[in-house]
């Protein structure tokens, strides 16, 4: 099943402040989620019902499944993010 891709204003910011090669890895990490519909490396956030993370190296991207569309929350390191 395929999705469709949102990014919130948060998140859009988030990755304006990466270098591009950072942000082409996560933006193709999140395309490839959002077209197989399952991904290794995504994890549903504890104590939330509708929260998970991708994990692209040392960075994690929060998301959201609303409908049929992956809604990016925010982009950052691991050790930031939380």
């Amino acid at each position: 099943m395929s999705f469709g891709v949102e990014w919130s204003e948060d998140a859009a910011r988030d990755l304006d402040r990466l270098e591009l090669l950072l942000q082409r890895r996560i933006f193709k990490k999140v395309n490839e989620f959002a077209d197989l519909g399952s991904f290794h490396g995504v994890k549903r956030m504890s104590g939330y019902d509708s929260l998970y993370r991708l994990r692209v190296g040392d960075y994690r991207v929060i998301f959201e499944m609303v409908g049929n569309s992956v809604v990016v929350l925010k982009v950052g390191h691991r050790g930031k993010i939380y």
